[in-house]
């Protein structure tokens, strides 16, 4: 040791500088080597192999339908003179909601809508009458037409037609041939009665429409009639008619609500009529509901140049919480097998058309070649290659200690170069 002390204490001031540099670097080399042997510890997540039943389904998103609603609505305006229900009210199919005592405006609209059906009536009618006139017209040449026919120049001994007979003579196909044209116009009056009576129907609603009294549609509950004694209604524009109408209330019935979705152009060829589905609604997620699909549109549409065909649920169950328009989510579930083998799917690789799995085996994965069958987003069927209670690898993470960041800066700083270079004073 002394020769050593000795040693040192006969070197140079540079040298004695060199040596103290030469042992921190060493130094620092062994403290970053140290430090970097923590930093890249692999840890697994795993999952074991069970059996269990294994639900295939897909998913989208809509809104509840307005199906079991309708709109009482009126051409009507003027002043609310009487009230005959209240919100909440059950009502049958032609109830009166209200009485108006019509303004200008209201008067001349019902007077109108009057006049048009009193003129609907009076086609109907007409169409009626000219009905009765034709089918006059069709019995008499159809009897005209059977006496000549059953007659002994035009009928066989036994009874059936002497065709040649019939073919061939004027006074038998002129008798025919009126008699066809009375039954033509005999089916063509009928059209024009039903087209009447259509009419007439329409100009019974129109005049319903501008009556001061106001009518249900449909039977079921009143809901938002917010209408008082005295509330003035005016003529507002509709967005779908010509005419001016507004919304009074509306009126819900028994029916249960159905949920329209939009489906993917990827998963609409899974999902088939009668399917179940949960239903989840964004107002109240705690809380599920089961149905199922009822319709599906493979029109489609398109929009922004993404394709979605809506499919129509039809909830199991009623409940006044469920509103039209409200947001809801649903799962269609389009396959399920009980007792299968399945992991998660993101332990599953394929590649090529080969399926493997880190499997652990004495703490170290192993990759496993195993064949797969029916999948879902968050499991997989394994049909051969694994064991109920195996030990699947489904993701890595690598963690970095936190007392062993690596240090990639030299602890000589500035020493090799550059404007601020270290010095050695002589």
């Amino acid at each position: 040791m002394s020769k050593i002390k000795d040693w040192l204490v006969k070197l140079s001031l540079l040298k004695k500088i060199l040596i103290v540099l030469l042992i921190l670097a060493a130094g620092w080399f062994v403290f970053s080597k140290i430090t970097s042997s923590g930093t890249n510890k692999v840890q697994y997540q795993t999952s074991t192999v069970q059996k269990g039943t294994l639900i295939v389904s897909v998913t989208g998103s809509g809104t509840v339908a307005a199906t079991n609603n309708s709109n009482i609505t009126t051409e009507a305006t003027g002043v609310v003179k009487k009230l005959f229900v209240k919100d909440g009210d059950e009502v049958k199919t032609g109830d009166k909601i209200a009485e108006l005592e019509l303004d200008l405006e209201g008067q001349q609209k019902n007077s109108q809508a009057y006049s048009s059906y009193l003129s609907a009536q009076n086609s109907s009618q007409s169409a009626k009458d000219a009905l009765y006139s034709v089918q006059s017209d069709l019995f008499s040449k159809w009897q005209t037409y059977f006496n000549l026919a059953t007659s002994k120049n035009y009928e066989n001994g036994d009874g059936t037609p002497n065709t040649p007979e019939r073919q061939s003579q004027t006074e038998f196909l002129t008798t025919q041939d009126n008699w066809l044209s009375a039954e033509a116009k005999y089916k063509l009056q009928e059209k024009a009665v039903t087209q009447a009576q259509t009419s007439l129907n329409s100009a019974w609603y129109s005049y319903q429409q501008a009556s001061p009294t106001i009518y249900a549609p449909i039977s079921g509950t009143v809901s938002g009639l917010s209408l008082q004694i005295g509330s003035v209604i005016n003529s507002q524009s509709s967005s779908n008619t010509s005419a001016t109408t507004n919304k009074i209330a509306a009126i819900r019935t028994d029916a249960m609500p159905t949920i329209s979705i939009n489906l993917s152009e990827i998963d609409v060829p899974k999902v088939k009529v009668g399917d179940k589905a949960t239903v989840t609604f964004d107002a109240f997620p705690d809380k599920t509901f089961t149905g199922k699909v009822i319709s599906i549109d493979l029109s489609g549409s398109v929009s922004s140049n993404v394709t979605s065909y809506p499919a129509v649920i039809l909830l199991d169950i009623k409940s006044e919480e469920i509103l039209p328009n409200m947001a809801a989510s649903a799962s269609i579930i389009t396959n399920t097998k009980d007792e299968v083998l399945m992991i998660p799917s993101t332990a599953v690789t394929t590649q090529n058309g080969s399926s493997t799995v880190q499997v652990m085996k004495n703490g170290k994965p192993a990759s496993v070649a195993v064949e797969i069958g029916l999948a879902s987003d968050e499991n997989t069927e394994i049909t051969s290659g694994l064991s109920e209670g195996d030990v699947v690898v489904t993701s890595t993470t690598q963690q970095t200690s936190t007392n062993s960041t690596t240090n990639t800066t030299s602890p000589f700083g500035s020493f090799s170069g550059g404007g601020n270079a270290f010095r050695i004073a002589r």
